[in-house]
């Protein structure tokens, strides 16, 4: 089958960056789906691999993509959730082959059947960030979507991205009072399109912005951008007793004992974990899609896709990642065949 990896770490503008090369085609055992890729997303998590893993042998390439939109084509003896034919989508597992691919393997358990009416390309730009965001929201932050969260707020730190852009629409449609940060006036419109009801701007301090919206605090803040950078902004907006959830990791230690005062609560967010570590829970991330699958199809939840490019192949992979790496990107951008 046809695949996109890579050998080495090089510079995304090297031609040899990422290769087209042809693997074996694996067959399912166990829990796996067998999936015929027919539209892959671009995330920062890919970048972020090429430039720190290396592959485990340089004579195969290491194959990349967390997200995938496709057809099911063969099933392991123990998958119950789905059958060959399937349409679904899913972000995968950070441990095994990824998505640029023309077959991929994946557990049943990280699958969610497709939207019904939404295109393979806005379907394929879902999974990945709105697992991030249902699993950032609704468990690291603890909020019930389905109580009366009237009169709580919640501070999304970069609602243009492919995350925040997913974040501030669950968090309107869990009823929170939505502030979100972007700089520029496609970004701020954008942000505003999907479920922020106040913007402040992220290249400005923060906290007196948040203050002339009436707010000295707020009860949730959703970090997805530059947490060194804002921490003294967050430290000072977060409620007593608030959430804090980031995505994003620290370059320098962040100073947790601020928070003892407030005896506000941290936490990380990382959608591979259950796949990576095996949880219990691994199971949630089918459930997850599945809902997330019912509000698309409602119209509830739109697609953040903003650009497409044909077909999956290395070159256009390439393209897609150079437009990551000048992070001036809104919403998503899906490859597809």
């Amino acid at each position: 089958m046809r695949a996109i990896g890579y050998t080495q770490h090089l510079p995304i503008d090297d031609s040899h960056s990422l290769i087209d090369f042809e693997m074996q085609r694996p067959d399912p055992t166990g829990h796996d789906l067998l999936v015929q890729v027919q539209a892959v997303s671009a995330n920062p998590v890919d970048l972020a691999v090429r430039r720190n893993t290396e592959p485990l042998d340089p004579q195969a390439p290491k194959v990349i993509g967390f997200d995938a939109y496709g057809t099911v084509t063969a099933v392991g003896n123990a998958v119950t959730l789905f059958h060959p034919g399937d349409v679904v989508f899913y972000a995968g597992s950070f441990k095994r082959p990824g998505s640029y691919s023309e077959f991929q393997l994946v557990d049943e358990r990280l699958v969610g059947h497709a939207p019904t009416k939404l295109t393979p390309a806005q379907s394929a730009a879902m999974p990945l960030t709105a697992l991030t965001a249902w699993e950032a929201l609704f468990e690291q932050l603890g909020i019930d979507p389905h109580a009366d969260n009237h009169g709580k707020t919640i501070l999304v730190i970069n609602g243009a991205g492919g995350v925040g852009s997913v974040a501030t629409q669950l968090a309107h449609w869990a009823g929170l009072t939505v502030i979100a940060t972007a700089s520029r006036d496609e970004t701020i419109a954008w942000t505003r399109d999907h479920g922020s009801d106040f913007v402040v701007n992220h290249r400005q301090d923060l906290v007196p912005q948040v203050h002339d919206l009436g707010d000295q605090v707020v009860d949730y803040i959703l970090e997805l951008s530059n947490l060194n950078q804002h921490w003294p902004e967050i430290v000072d907006l977060i409620k007593p007793s608030g959430h804090i959830v980031s995505i994003t990791g620290s370059d320098t230690p962040i100073d947790l004992r601020a928070l003892k005062n407030k005896r506000a609560t941290f936490a990380w967010e990382w959608m591979f974990t259950k796949a990576y570590f095996e949880t219990p829970d691994m199971g949630s991330q089918h459930q997850i899609l599945e809902q997330i699958r019912a509000l698309l199809d409602a119209g509830t939840l739109v697609s953040t896709l903003t650009k497409t490019l044909q077909p999956i192949n290395a070159q256009n992979v390439m393209a897609a990642h150079r437009l990551l790496n000048n992070h001036h990107m809104r919403g998503k951008l899906v490859i597809q065949n």
